[in-house]
């Protein structure tokens, strides 16, 4: 446990200013066959635009997305992982563990939703600028949001930006 307010340093992990943490849902979106479902084929196309044409980011992601995008269907997981081949990969940190813990006590992510936040705190206390998600139920929701951002606020962390990739095409 680490007692007080928590601070931004993570030795051995610096991240430029321009960088974004890709959670699972977005590889999955890259990677995934065409949707019938209108919505989610928006997304995916949404998705593969940012890819291609909004590359200016330094793309981060945590060994907990490397895990989530091995498993299921060997060849669809060969996809994910190829698309990941080149990003860089944080350590989820000791300063993590604890974050998600205070997360989950404060209610702010559900306590079923642990690798949601993982992904929250691992982006935040890396320094990383965006976190990107098509994860709307416990990631980047409008009522939850701003409580995660201002529970960080209070802990002396500067708080990822939390958006879909919809969202960051039109910064």
């Amino acid at each position: 446990m680490i007692p007080g307010k928590l601070s931004l340093s993570s030795p051995g992990h610096e991240i430029s200013q321009a960088s974004v943490y890709v959670e699972t849902s977005v590889v999955s979106y890259l990677s995934a066959r065409p949707s019938r479902n209108l919505v989610v084929a928006a997304h995916q196309q949404i998705t593969q635009d940012w890819w291609k044409n909004y590359r200016q980011y330094e793309f981060v992601v945590s060994e907990l997305v490397i895990a989530e995008v091995s498993r299921g269907d060997s060849a669809i997981s060969a996809r994910r992982l190829a698309i990941l081949k080149d990003v860089k990969r944080l350590v989820v940190s000791e300063q993590t563990r604890f974050i998600v813990e205070r997360l989950v006590t404060a209610k702010l992510v559900p306590g079923n939703a642990i690798a949601d936040a993982i992904h929250i705190a691992a982006a935040a206390t890396s320094g990383i600028e965006c976190l990107l998600t098509w994860n709307c139920a416990h990631i980047a929701n409008a009522v939850t949001r701003p409580r995660i951002e201002e529970w960080f606020r209070s802990q002396g962390i500067m708080p990822s930006i939390i958006c879909t990739p919809e969202e960051l095409i039109g910064s």
